[in-house]
């Protein structure tokens, strides 16, 4: 059998065992995910625990709303500062980029802009970033099915630091202690049709090349694809990551790598647009134009005032510590500022 360090594939993990077996089970799927985040970062998991049909509800919603009138949308307005990460941001209004925090460098990397609009959400409980809707009466239902979405995903994000933590050689409740407030995110992505000329010439992008900047990520994806992640044996090699039927992608993020002292891979990964579709109009071709694709990523990080600093068992003497100690709210503002 090939290790997951000989190949470049991203592996399939069943959840099943985790939830319903015994010890001996937990820590078989235990010990697949810390490889897979080791030598990966990333993996599709299966059998997670967040019902299909909640996840195909989920998209739904996310099409009626992207599809309301601009003017409603904008009834959401995200906040000027990065950091306050709530609420819809227009076509353009994101720029999502890989540690550059000068304002030159932000500028220069924003000529490119990112062909997307979102809308971020977080937990209803959170009384120190609070949630921006748009009016009950612009989609009635809306607020209230996400709120029930974030909370069954949280459900998911229980489960997966458990396993990290068994995987690591960790007591399995170590990460729980660092996520009680829920303080995650959840984010609708819609990216509309574009120009297959204009990602060609350079003069738009989906997403560019990244690291994500939490803990873990969760990520529901459509079936028009899209994601693609560097390989671990060749940099600016990128594979697709297509959609599996009845899976999501999970992810490491920066601080969780930060955290191992690098012992946990947080991989670069990008959206690009590989489904094309011929425009005609009358007869006449006018090009062709990417297909709109839909994504759900859930953000998972630490509670914000939480010092998080190298885990016990992954540094020594003969293996130094790579980065002082930093609070969770510290680093990802520090990220999220950069990317506004």
């Amino acid at each position: 059998m090939v290790g997951i360090a000989e190949t470049s594939s991203i592996p399939i993990i069943d959840l099943e065992p985790a939830r319903s077996g015994g010890p001996e089970e937990l820590a078989k799927v235990a010990h697949e995910v810390y490889q897979a985040f080791k030598y990966v970062g990333f993996a599709y998991i299966k059998n997670h625990g967040v019902p299909q049909q909640l996840v195909d509800d989920a998209f739904s919603w996310s099409s009626k709303f992207f599809s309301l009138p601009q003017s409603e949308k904008d009834k959401a307005p995200h906040p000027p500062e990065g950091w306050y990460h709530r609420g819809y941001s227009g076509i353009g209004r994101e720029k999502v980029v890989q540690m550059v925090f000068d304002k030159d460098g932000i500028a220069e990397r924003r000529k490119v802009p990112d062909v997307k609009e979102s809308f971020e959400l977080g937990n209803e409980r959170d009384k120190k970033m609070l949630n921006i809707w748009i009016p009950e009466e612009s989609l009635p239902g809306f607020r209230g099915f996400f709120a029930n979405f974030f909370d069954t995903c949280s459900g998911l994000e229980t489960l997966m630091l458990r396993l990290v933590a068994i995987g690591m050689g960790l007591d399995e409740g170590f990460f729980l202690e660092y996520h009680q407030d829920r303080t995650n995110q959840c984010r609708l992505l819609h990216y509309p049709p574009v120009e297959e000329e204009l990602l060609r010439a350079g003069k738009a992008e989906r997403i560019a090349a990244h690291t994500d900047f939490g803990t873990m990520t969760i990520l529901f994806q459509d079936e028009v694809g899209g994601l693609e992640v560097e390989d671990i044996h060749e940099k600016n090699k990128f594979n697709p990551a297509p959609y599996i039927p009845g899976t999501a992608v999970v992810n490491i993020g920066d601080l969780l790598m930060r955290w191992s002292n690098h012992e946990l891979k947080s991989t670069m990964h990008r959206v690009r647009a590989p489904s094309l579709v011929e425009v005609n109009v009358d007869g006449e071709s006018k090009g062709r134009m990417t297909r709109p694709r839909y994504s759900i990523p859930y953000f998972i990080s630490p509670d914000r005032d939480r010092l998080i600093e190298c885990l016990p068992n992954c540094h020594g003497p003969d293996r130094p510590k790579k980065y002082e100690g930093i609070t969770s709210s510290d680093y990802i503002a520090m990220r999220m500022n950069a990317t506004y």
